[in-house]
């Protein structure tokens, strides 16, 4: 035990002894606070000037160490200068001697572990070029010879375009990224030339031009060697001469394959070679009269030129077609023509004439005259022109046979209204433009309209007054002159008549319309149909009813008619003339029933009826009660007598000596018979010896004769005193109360009788 324990410390002395224990280090806390670039001494400086750039970092830290900075400087967001330091100093980057290649926008950046901070841009101007230097290898050079020239600026850095001028020209141009170029030159002309040159730095976006270089005189000399151009002949050619040419060259010193000779006509290349070139060829007035000898040797160049007039042995022809319009299957001519010709070498019956292509349909007529017969489609005609091997063609013509108008047709566009403008058009299926269209009426013109383009129509404005006036148009079509024009058929169109006269008819009669009815409500117009008819209620702008009928009048029916469909109507109709017409009001009036009348009838007549019987019944009954009261009340104190009764009218006044009047018995009285009860009843009446008197209220008439002395009028009461015969045995019987009559003296029942007559043998027998 004590043994491992020895072990163990020894093993970790020997550890500790050996650095085995790691110490931790404290992190540094750190922050970039700011960092800025300056220009110094200035932003604007001159070239040679010491610029430097001053970046400067604000570093805050919790430690004492260094902390490692990586600090970078940016032109144009390029990288130009990068620098790690541990010192907290200001990083410095210098521009000795500055260029105008120096200037642009400079930034600085740091990094520390990670985190980074760049500055704001810095702008450095640089002023100020040195002036280029021109160096050439020669002074004096021969034509051809190449000059080599080169252009320094001295001091200058970046990207640099050098310019070489010849006699202030610009010759050429190179762009290096050194301070000097170098350019082979070729000079144009034998003389004296002065070269310069200059050159630009470019600094995006920027470029800066320097001055002129100094300037070099050169002067070119001028070789012995010269092309040389022969024609012949020289004078007065004409067409179809043979020419020669040839091209050669004088003081010949140099070997041949130094030397290159070309000979060409205007762009076309006759011939080529190397000591002399010679060519053969017929004159054409129509070729170019300019040749040319040329020279190359080396990068040296000569040429010699002529122009040749050759003279045209006939003029070109010309193609001319008679008459200058043909239609299909018209005669035609074509005439073929050379205006001029060179009569000192031609005839005029040296020049003949054809048609190309040859299958053409036209026939030979004479000298260039071609005859026949239009084709029925267009065809291609050139001529040609033939003297001494010279051919010459004519333009092509083509020949464009128009068709003849159709017959044309004749309608009208959209609808004809009566004393509306509408429009009539005319218009044939083929024919060629221009065509004149005439629009006829009777036979009569009444406009005319020209078409000249496709798409144009001929449309005519017309206003017609009477639906037969219609059939009077027609139309006349015409592209060739001298010739019957065709006429259209005539016009066939239906006319629209505006709608007149708007009727609204009620059926039933409006006297005669009753709750259950079919009512019908006929509108009818004067017009053209179709005819769309509506019907209005007043006050509702909702049509009731809405139809397109193929007749002049269409009916809408109200069935079971009620009290509700009392009011005014009105229709309006309308056709293709889009005139509204309206017509008058009509009001109807909704009746009752006439199995109601008769229902309220018998209900009256059944109540009527009720009521008369109530009332018979009611009367029938008042008066067998007063029957019975007089019964009771009444009654003889003595026997009465078998005599007929007396009847003794007492009075104040006239009517005791007015006319005795009596009863028809017809009539109803208020007298009655009692039948006696028994026989001794009756005979005890007549023996009584007491007179019983009984009243009675009769009515008077007028009397008849105007003399005598009138009754009341209106109802008088008199009362009769009615007394039982005094003889007889007295009448044991009880008469009753007193009874009233109320005689009307205007009733027909009533009748006026003579004196002579008894007055009595009427009266009516008192009631038991």
């Amino acid at each position: 035990m004590g043994l491992l324990l020895l072990l163990t410390y020894s093993l970790l002395s020997c550890y500790l002894q050996a650095g085995g224990v790691v110490t931790a280090q404290p992190q540094i806390l750190f922050t970039i606070r700011d960092i800025t670039l300056s220009i110094e001494p200035s932003n604007d400086v001159t070239r040679d000037t010491n610029v430097t750039l001053r970046c400067q970092a604000m570093v805050s830290s919790s430690g004492e160490e260094a902390l490692s900075r990586e600090y970078t400087i940016f032109k144009d967001g390029k990288t130009v200068y990068t620098k790690t330091s541990s010192s907290s100093e200001d990083l410095v980057y210098p521009l000795p001697q500055a260029r105008v290649s120096n200037s642009g926008k400079y930034k600085c950046k740091i990094n520390i572990e990670g985190k980074q901070l760049t500055s704001s841009a810095q702008k450095l101007i640089v002023t100020g070029l040195s002036r280029p230097l021109l160096h050439l290898n020669n002074g004096v050079v021969s034509e051809g010879e190449e000059l080599t020239a080169k252009c320094t600026a001295p001091g200058e850095t970046g990207s640099i375009f050098f310019y070489f001028y010849e006699d202030s020209t610009e010759i050429l141009e190179r762009q290096v990224s050194s301070n000097q170029a170098e350019a082979k030159l070729r000079l144009s002309k034998v003389g004296i030339h002065k070269i310069h040159c200059d050159y630009t730095v470019l600094v995006t976006p920027d470029s800066f031009k320097s001055e002129g270089s100094n300037t070099i005189t050169v002067s070119v000399k001028e070789l012995s060697i010269t092309p040389v151009l022969e024609i012949f002949p020289q004078y007065k050619i004409y067409e179809g001469d043979q020419l020669t040419i040839s091209c050669s060259i004088t003081n010949f010193r140099y070997k041949p394959e130094n030397i290159q000779l070309f000979l060409s006509q205007g762009t076309k290349l006759l011939s080529i070679g190397e000591s002399k070139v010679n060519h053969s060829m017929v004159a054409l007035a129509k070729d170019p009269g300019e040749f040319e000898c040329g020279l190359e040797m080396g990068t040296l160049v000569k040429a010699a030129t002529k122009t040749v007039s050759v003279t045209e042995l006939f003029s070109v022809p010309t193609l001319t077609m008679s008459p200058a319009e043909v239609f299909q299957k018209d005669d035609m001519t074509l005439t073929c023509r050379s205006e001029s010709y060179a009569s000192e070498r031609l005839s005029k019956e040296d020049l003949t004439y054809t048609l190309d292509p040859p299958e053409s349909p036209l026939t030979p007529k004479g000298t260039g005259v071609f005859s026949g017969r239009a084709l029925l489609y267009d065809f291609n005609y050139t001529c040609v022109a033939r003297a001494k091997g010279i051919v010459k063609h004519s333009k092509t013509m083509t020949v464009r046979p128009k068709v003849s108008v159709s017959i044309p047709k004749i309608l009208v566009v959209g609808r004809a209204v009566l004393h509306q403008s509408f429009k009539i058009l005319c218009q044939s299926d083929i024919g060629s433009l221009p065509i004149n269209y005439t629009l006829l009426k009777d036979y009569a013109e009444v406009s005319t309209i020209s078409i000249k383009l496709p798409f144009q129509q001929a449309l005519f404005t017309v206003t017609i007054t009477h639906p037969a006036e219609i059939s009077k148009f027609m139309c006349e079509a015409k592209n060739r002159k001298h010739k019957e024009a065709p006429l259209s058929k005539k016009l066939n169109a239906t006319v629209i008549v505006p709608l007149t006269h708007p009727t609204l008819t009620v059926i039933p009669d409006v006297a005669e319309i009753s709750e259950g009815d079919h009512l019908f409500l006929i509108c009818g117009v004067d017009g053209t149909p179709p005819v769309t008819f509506n019907w209005y209620r007043v006050g509702n702008p909702q049509s009731l009813h809405s139809t397109t009928s193929n007749m002049n009048h269409s009916n809408y029916q109200v069935p079971f008619l009620s009290k509700e469909h009392a009011d005014k109507y009105y229709c309006e109709a309308v056709n293709y003339a889009n005139n509204v017409v309206r017509s008058d009001l009509v009001i109807i009036e909704v009746r009752m029933a006439l199995w109601k009348k008769v229902l309220i009838g018998g209900f009256c007549l059944l109540a009527g009826a009720v009521l008369v019987v109530v009332l018979v019944l009611c009367f029938k009954s008042k008066r067998g009660k007063r029957e019975a009261a007089s019964e009771l009340s009444v009654k003889p104190s003595s026997p009465k007598s078998d005599d007929s009764l007396t009847v003794t009218l007492t009075h104040d006044t006239e009517v005791f000596n007015a006319d005795t009047v009596r009863v028809d018995k017809a009539a109803v009285s208020v007298w009655s018979k009692r039948p006696p009860e028994s026989a001794d009843e009756e005979e005890s009446s007549l023996e009584s010896n007491e007179p019983d008197v009984e009243y009675t209220e009769v009515v008077h008439p007028q009397p008849a004769d105007p003399e005598r002395a009138p009754l009341r009028k209106g109802t008088d009461t008199v009362y009769s005193e009615l007394q039982n015969s005094p003889h007889g045995a007295a009448d044991h019987h009880d008469y009753g109360s007193v009874e009233y009559a109320e005689l009307n003296g205007e009733q027909p029942e009533i009748n006026h009788h003579h004196p002579e007559v008894n007055n009595y043998q009427d009266l009516p027998e008192p009631v038991d």
